[in-house]
């Protein structure tokens, strides 16, 4: 087994009539948080274009396990969202089915070959959503305590080809000055949720109100940049009095933007994580919003043919526009959400975002409080009776929580018990990580969903991956060393049996815990993995 990186593997709140005055603030309060930001900003201005690599943990478990595989490629026929970038490495979760199926190849275990890149000297720097351009290249979103940047990366070294310094949310500052990085962590807003559209164009909602379209370019020179194509500002429909620097006590609400997709007409909805559900037309700029009332929205958003699919902390919802653009709701589901948000959640609802199964289904899991379920629904608009046509208790009791988006094809699903994570931050107590990897699939007669297998391994920190062109699925799981450091390798299991296959060791430690983050597949057969300091690449180097 070759590893470019072995070096690297061992080395070591006032009220609105009496505001009360800024000179109040706490003196240790306001110089930690300028000296953070201070450092933030200094880091943010020396990042080397050569990728550092991840520092690793003393390994004392084997670099590989398992034998390499046969690929077994797999058939799907979807039409693709026509504003979207093809090839379905488009969004976070593929494309707008959300459906982590990728038609592009992952590794098989022939003689893997790995490289990381340490995003940033400070606290985090993980890359977590990553699509391809039209040359290969990454376009990644990445976050540390200096706030959230694009970055443009070569293919395999991760070099550095330029970057785009994005809005801080008003979460980030809130950590700083509380000292809570949970408030950081259960935040989806800022730009993660990102897409790449049909003309290669990054776009996003930001932390400053703004649906924003992010070109990037090539000079003569051979130089390249990210520049602002189009922006539109929310700011009449996004109520924004957060907490800042500036604004040390607001007395409003604070509804940040959380997430953007585009539907198969072109308009781009957004959601807010107050429950705000909107439009933008892109041709005009003219936006429209509804609001969902006591109800959250942390996941992002499924668009098909037949409309668009959100999941709130109380329900789901299948929309679709108003000849104006105005979202309406077509149909309305409430789940279980439980009496409490579980280790493992980033809220008190439904983990996963809404995963759209083909042509006549859509998926996710409650919040149910001694075991969660699988939902399957029916998202035919004109139907007529009962839409649940499963609920399936997924994992053990008291042990149960789905926070990631599940994979979806043909009939079948397959969704990562996340229960007993928090982050990579906070983590202690990994016995208490049960871990657990369930296929579902729908019966063909829609009176049920039958459980095909169950996996042990513990993939709690990264969203799993299907390559119809391998046929394996890709998880990120852990496993305690002797030193009691976590091990953490890319692990193919057989989606027909969810047999492990094989499994490449990435790293051990904090650093290379996967933080929420994702597997994506590149054009080249790479597999690129976010981990809390940055990101990983693997691929067969045989």
């Amino acid at each position: 087994m070759k590893h470019r990186a072995a070096a690297e593997r061992m080395a070591g709140s006032g009220s609105p009539r009496s505001r009360p005055s800024r000179a109040w603030i706490p003196d240790h309060w306001r110089a930690a948080a300028c000296s953070l930001l201070s450092l933030a900003l200094l880091s943010a201005c020396t990042e080397e274009r050569n990728p550092e690599p991840i520092p690793s943990a003393a390994i004392t478990s084997p670099a590989f396990i398992g034998s390499p595989a046969q690929p077994r490629p797999i058939s799907i026929q979807v039409r693709e969202n026509p504003f979207l970038a093809p090839g379905r490495i488009s969004t976070l979760h593929t494309g707008s089915f959300n459906a982590d199926v990728h038609i592009t190849p992952g590794p098989l275990g022939n003689d893997p070959e790995l490289v990381s890149r340490k995003a940033t000297s400070l606290p985090g720097g993980m890359c977590s959503s990553t699509v391809f351009d039209a040359h290969g290249n990454l376009i990644t979103f990445c976050a540390s305590l200096a706030g959230f940047e694009i970055h443009l990366l070569e293919p395999r070294t991760l070099k550095s080809l330029a970057r785009y310094e994005l809005p801080s949310r008003p979460s980030t500052f809130a950590a700083l000055v509380t000292l809570d990085p949970d408030k950081v962590m259960a935040d989806t807003s800022g730009g993660a949720y990102f897409y790449l559209d049909h003309e290669g164009y990054v776009v996003l909602g930001d932390a400053r109100e703004r649906i924003v379209r992010i070109g990037h370019r090539q000079s003569e020179a051979g130089s390249w940049e990210f520049h602002i194509a189009d922006s539109w500002d929310l700011s009449d429909h996004v109520p924004h009095d957060c907490l800042a620097p500036t604004n040390w006590f607001p007395a409003g609400e604070c509804d940040p933007i959380t997430s953007v997709t585009p539907d198969y007409d072109g308009l781009i909805w957004w959601v807010t994580l107050r429950g705000r559900i909107g439009t933008l037309n892109p041709k005009d700029g003219s936006a429209k919003v509804m609001k969902l009332p006591g109800e959250d929205i942390q996941n992002s958003i499924a668009a098909a043919d037949d409309g668009v699919f959100v999941v709130s902390d109380h329900a789901m919802y299948g929309l679709t526009a108003d000849p104006d653009g105005t979202p309406r709701v077509m149909w309305r589901e409430t789940y279980d959400r439980g009496t409490k948000r579980k280790e493992g959640l980033i809220n008190q609802g439904a983990g996963s975002t809404p995963t759209l199964i083909g042509d006549r289904y859509v998926t996710t899991n409650d919040n149910a409080d001694r075991r969660v379920n699988l939902l399957v629904y029916r998202r035919d608009p004109d139907f007529r009776g009962e839409r649940l046509i499963c609920k399936v208790p997924i994992f053990e009791e008291d042990a149960s929580a789905a926070e990631f988006s599940m994979i979806a094809w043909h009939r079948s699903i397959i969704l990562v018990n996340t229960f007993g994570y928090l982050n990579a931050f906070q983590q202690k107590g990994w016995e208490n990580v049960p871990g657990g990897i369930v296929r579902i699939d729908v019966r063909e007669d829609e009176s049920g969903c039958d459980t095909v297998w169950t996996s042990s391994e513990r993939s709690p920190s990264i969203v799993a991956k299907l390559s119809t062109a391998t046929g394996l699925v890709y998880a990120y799981t852990f496993q305690p060393q002797e030193n009691g450091e976590n091990a953490w390798y890319l692990t193919a299991l057989d989606p027909d049996t969810g047999e492990t296959l094989f499994k490449i060791l990435t790293g051990a430690g904090s650093q290379f815990d996967g933080n929420w983050g994702v597997i994506t597949l590149g054009p080249d057969g790479t597999a690129y993995l976010s981990t809390l300091k940055g990101m990983v690449a693997v691929w067969d180097g045989s």
